[in-house]
């Protein structure tokens, strides 16, 4: 039941996530890191079984930077993107991680940020926005009609703030807080999105109009 999503804006990226962990019908935790910081300026999201979603992520991140230190330099978003996708590839014969990935990052060589999105059969493709889970899906249709190139942070927020609506009205159990992350020429940045904090502040401003 993940939640993910992400697009790209300005010289930025943002990637959400929701912030639950369920097995079956039961809630296990509230406050579930679905999104890892590979470095100071690369996101992995991932969505899946915990413990492929654990071991792969960390797998992932301890290799960037044993890269970083034997090379004293980091990896390319496009590169990260190349060295993940290989690692399901490989891993499809003996013991495939159950695990779909959105990889997001910026570059200052092209001064831009990127997003890639991969499944657990080792496809890859660069995109401008993209989705996994169930709440992922009805994000895809927003995308395809508010994304354009080059959005201001403002826009962006707008279009967290829709696709996260759009979840709530149409997915049954939608989760009620995320992750919302973006990574830019200054690094990462977090913020939690609480849906029933967000109401209420709503609510006290409708009340004064």
């Amino acid at each position: 039941m993940d939640v993910l999503f992400a697009f790209t804006g300005d010289k930025f990226a943002v990637v959400v996530s929701d912030t639950t962990s369920v097995q079956q019908i039961i809630v296990q935790k509230d406050d579930m890191e679905k999104i890892m910081d590979l470095d100071s300026h690369k996101l992995l999201a991932l969505s899946g079984p915990k413990g492929d979603c654990v071991y792969f992520g960390e797998y992932v991140q301890a290799n960037m930077k044993l890269y970083e230190l034997r090379n004293q330099t980091k990896l390319s978003t496009h590169a990260c993107a190349n060295f993940v996708r290989n690692q399901l590839a490989d891993a499809l014969r003996k013991g495939p991680y159950q695990v779909n990935t959105l990889l997001a990052g910026y570059d200052a060589d092209s001064d831009s940020a990127s997003l890639y999105f991969m499944d657990p059969y080792a496809s890859m493709m660069k995109v401008n926005s993209g989705g996994h889970g169930y709440g992922g899906m009805f994000c895809l249709s927003l995308f395809d009609k508010h994304w354009v190139p080059g959005m201001t942070r403002e826009a962006a927020a707008i279009l967290v703030d829709k696709c996260i609506a759009e979840v709530r009205e149409r997915l049954v159990t939608a989760p009620t807080k995320y992750h919302v992350k973006i990574v830019d020429e200054n690094g990462t940045s977090c913020e939690v999105y609480d849906c029933v904090e967000k109401a209420a502040v709503q609510a006290v401003a409708d009340s004064r109009k």
